[in-house]
């Protein structure tokens, strides 16, 4: 059963902005959570930049991200930021943790249960940490695929967008579109080989991660006409980018933990063709909302296929699976277990 209303703390990274201009997808997921906590009702703060934007209560110590401001020193704010949360810690019922692992290392301070969505694992090496903290915090995974063994998970909530930021189109173009980080594990470059191997055009847009592989792979392939590359996009480019494709190219070469691409993409009633690693078969429908496959041949022909798509169906994908009330729903259903473990205890 729902309690009726809660003091959530929301800890959002302070990378960018929270909601993120442009690239920040933690920071896009902190702020989901936190301004649709506010519509059912609960006290919500949320810790993130002075610049961040919320309906709930903004606490804040460091003015801008520091990835949107090189000057700032990352080490220290990031401390920061932390250390504001946990010394206020007795004020909320329960603190939502979206910053990684190293809020982990204050949760023995305090008796206000900490519950960390792991937006994923960036090396092993971070594996012991979290190892540590497992049976004195909780821990929510993005995907079934991306938890690890010796961890103990509360549940899995994929994570949501808000729909009505997205504009249905039912009619789409005839180019692909890549959006997202430009880097070796997105697979930029197998978008551009599926492009040219299914003489479409392709529109890459996101920020440059990698600038040897950019450099090497994909720079010498940009003409300005098949091959675009358009940078970093903000919501509303990307609603229109997004809405006006054939298709998203998803070919991932390492496992996928989630990927808010997918559902943005089913938002516009465009369908996805992503490589089958990860979290890609709990997100793409095969045959309804896009075609998984396995190599840049398969994607060919999964291009040549994708007018079998029905676009309202990943519209209707997007809605009843990856919505924010969905996740909404889906984290309130963690906390309430939670609280109802800590209240056993007492």
């Amino acid at each position: 059963m729902e309690r009726k209303k809660l003091k959530i703390a929301i800890l959002s990274p302070i990378a960018w902005r929270t909601p993120p201009r442009d690239y920040g997808p933690w920071e896009l997921v902190a702020s989901n959570i936190a301004e649709g906590l506010v519509k059912r009702g609960h006290e919500v703060t949320l810790f993130a930049t002075k610049e961040s934007i919320t309906e709930g209560d903004l606490h804040a110590v460091c003015h801008t991200g520091y990835e949107e401001d090189k000057s700032i020193n990352s080490d220290v704010w990031r401390l920061l930021h932390i250390s504001e949360i946990f010394e206020r810690a007795d004020d909320f019922d329960i603190i939502h943790n979206h910053f990684d692992f190293t809020p982990l290392t204050f949760s023995k301070l305090t008796k206000t249960p900490i519950l960390t969505t792991i937006h994923g694992f960036s090396s092993p090496e971070i594996y012991p940490i979290y190892e540590k903290y497992n049976e004195n915090t909780h821990y929510v995974s993005i995907s079934d695929s991306d938890r690890h063994e010796k961890l103990d998970y509360v549940d899995t909530v994929h994570n949501g967008i808000n729909i009505d930021e997205f504009n249905y189109n039912p009619a789409g173009g005839d180019y692909l579109v890549f959006l997202g980080r430009i880097c070796y594990e997105k697979g930029t470059y197998e978008c551009i080989q599926i492009a040219k191997k299914s003489n479409k055009k392709l529109i890459i847009a996101g920020i440059i991660q990698e600038k040897d592989y950019f450099k090497k792979y994909i720079e010498p392939f940009i003409d300005g006409e098949q091959i675009k590359f358009i940078g970093p996009v903000n919501p509303e480019k990307r609603n229109e980018l997004l809405g006006n494709a054939l298709a998203t190219l998803h070919p991932v070469m390492r496992p996928e933990r989630f990927g808010l691409i997918m559902p943005e993409s089913f938002a516009c009633g465009t369908p996805v063709i992503g490589f089958d690693k990860g979290s890609i078969k709990e997100v793409i429908n095969d045959g309804k909302t896009g075609f998984i496959v396995n190599n840049i041949d398969e994607a060919v022909e999964a291009v040549k296929k994708i007018d079998n798509i029905n676009r309202i169906d990943c519209r209707i994908e997007a809605v009843e699976k990856f919505s924010v009330e969905k996740m909404v729903e889906g984290y309130l259903k963690v906390y309430n277990k939670i609280l109802t473990l800590k209240d056993k205890d007492k």
